[in-house]
Parts: structure tokens; C-alpha cells; sequence
């Protein structure tokens, strides 16, 4: 069993950003297309240097930031973002692909599929085929857009069934790269067993979210069938540590990784034996990745195959 740990589109350590971005404010005021392709440029720069950054450190697991290119979802702004930038697309393809990095996108809040609102859906198709495009330019076969389940309007049975109805409309290739996740207020990891059992849907547990929000605070009841919803890929977890266990912020992120309930989590899922990659969602970024690298090192005796993956 080979866990790999892997963080979230800012490199704490590197002072640059893939996510500079170009309101739509700002752009109705100037609409200035040469101001949009230089920050597109300059992002997709930064996230080469970010992967060479993590190949260096063998970090082979990754998540792209959904601001990559500005604008991209707006319809009013009319922009070849894809055969413009094919150039930097193949290099960064390249990266991933020579060192096996696996990447992903998790669009934003804004991205609501069962909304009652069928503007928002549609906008919200749009996202989704912006990140799959995205994945496309840059090569990657097994293609995951994570999403939560969403809007809880009208309560959780009619808006499951609005995820699940709207889920069927889609085009087969968004409906083959989504990912659900558990969140921390409303839909609990049974609630995305329950869309697994009616779409065959992926589900990436989080872990922080489960504490938060669930029905049973027995997560061995689940994480058998969380597995198998891979369909025997590697499964893909979230991980990070409350900033407090107080009321207000304890669905906050920490800016580090408790590594003693890491640690506690770890022994939990060894016994399923399974490869897992897991996305450590701390705010310190990759500097929180490598602290709780050096506790597991002190507190365990795990194998560490290199710098972020070890074996069980």
C-alpha cells in the first residue's frame, strides 16, 4: 500500500501565482485583450515553474488553480484560450507526463449543478467544459473534476435528485471525469454514496468535512465502498486540520496538518490496502506538506519511498 501526499495550486515556498487574475468589472472598462493575454502567459509560466518546483521535491500528486485563465467561462469575452497557447499547453504536458504527476481541478463555489436555477446550471456547464478543456490541452487521460453536491434548496431529497437529474444531461465526457465530495455543512459522504449508488459517481472522501457533518461518526461503515467507487483506480482523499475546535472556526483549514490525527487516520485505512493519493488542504501549502512529512518521520516507522510518498 503507497500513499502519496500531494497540495492545492499555491506553492507557499515559491513567491508566484498560476491564479493572477482579470475581473470582469475591470474588463468591461477597458476591455483590454492584450492585459488578459499577458496574465494568461504569465500564469501558465508560473505553473511550470511550479512543477519543476515539485518535481524537484518529488511531489507527484497536484491540484490545478480554476483561475489558470481569467475570463474563460464569460461568454461576453470572445478569446481563443486553448490553440493560442498550445506551446505552453505541451510544455507543461510534458512535465506531467515525463514524472507521472497526477493532476486535478476542483471548480469553485459558483459551480452548482443541481441549482433551481437554470441560468446558474447552464454557467455552470460552462465551468465544468472550461476545466475539461483545460485537462485536454494539457493531455491528461483519467481527467477529474471534483465537485460538492451543491444547492440545498427545497431540502437535501429534492436537491440529490436534482444533481442526479441534471448529472444524466450532461455529455458523457464531463459525466466520466466528475468526482463528488462530502462537504462540511449539508451533504454527508452517505448522501454521495447514495448519488455512487445512482451514477457510479467517484467519491473523494474529506476528512475534515466528515468530522464536521455526518450521519454516523463511524468512518469504517464507509470507507469500503468510498474505495470501490474507483472502479479500481487509485482513489483520491482530502485531508487537512480545523484552524480551532471552536464553533465559528472549526471548518476553517489550519494552516498546518495535526499529525497525530493524520497519523490515527493513516492506521484507520491500512487495512484496506489500497494506494491512496492524498491532497493535504492546509493553508501553509507545500510547507505544511513537508512538516507533516518530518512528524510522520519521527513518529512512525513507515517506509518513505522519497520526499512525499511512503509505503504501508
Amino acid at each position: 500500500m503507497i500513499l502519496k501526499l500531494g497540495y492545492a495550486c499555491i506553492s507557499d515556498t515559491l513567491n508566484i501565482t498560476t491564479s493572477s487574475t482579470y475581473t470582469y468589472t475591470e474588463y468591461l472598462k477597458n476591455s483590454d485583450l492584450n492585459k488578459l493575454d499577458s496574465i494568461i502567459k504569465s500564469n501558465l509560466s508560473n505553473l511550470e515553474e511550479i512543477l519543476k518546483y515539485n518535481i524537484k521535491n518529488n511531489i507527484h500528486f497536484y491540484r490545478l488553480s480554476s483561475k489558470l485563465i481569467p475570463l474563460a467561462t464569460k461568454k461576453e469575452v470572445d478569446f481563443d484560450y486553448i490553440k493560442k497557447y498550445k506551446d505552453y499547453y505541451k510544455r507543461i504536458s510534458k512535465l506531467i507526463k515525463d514524472n507521472d504527476i497526477r493532476v486535478d481541478f476542483h471548480p469553485d463555489q459558483f459551480c452548482v449543478l443541481n441549482s433551481i436555477n437554470e441560468e446558474t446550471v447552464e454557467n455552470s456547464i460552462e465551468i465544468l467544459n472550461y476545466h475539461y478543456r483545460i485537462l485536454d490541452a494539457l493531455g491528461i487521460e483519467n481527467k477529474v473534476l471534483i465537485l460538492h453536491i451543491g444547492s440545498n434548496v427545497f431540502g437535501k431529497e429534492k436537491s440529490l435528485k436534482r444533481f442526479i437529474n441534471n448529472f444524466k444531461k450532461l455529455p458523457k465526457y464531463l459525466q466520466d471525469s466528475i468526482v463528488i465530495e462530502n462537504d462540511d455543512k449539508v451533504f454527508t459522504i452517505e448522501d454521495c454514496l447514495f448519488i455512487n449508488k445512482e451514477l457510479n459517481i467517484p467519491i473523494v472522501l474529506d476528512y475534515h468535512h466528515f468530522k464536521c457533518n455526518h450521519e454516523d461518526d463511524n468512518l469504517e461503515n464507509y470507507l469500503q465502498k468510498i474505495f470501490l467507487s474507483w472502479k479500481g483506480k487509485t482513489p483520491k482523499m482530502h485531508f487537512s486540520s480545523p484552524k480551532n475546535y471552536t464553533k465559528k472556526e472549526i471548518r476553517s483549514h489550519h494552516n498546518y496538518i495535526d499529525s497525530d490525527d493524520f497519523i490515527s487516520f493513516i492506521e484507520l485505512i491500512k487495512k484496506y490496502n489500497y494506494d491512496i493519493d492524498i491532497m493535504i488542504e492546509a493553508k501553509k501549502k507545500d510547507v505544511a506538506l513537508f512538516n507533516l512529512v518530518r512528524m510522520i518521520k519521527y513518529k512512525t516507522n513507515y517506509e518513505f519511498i522519497d520526499e512525499t510518498s511512503f509505503r504501508l
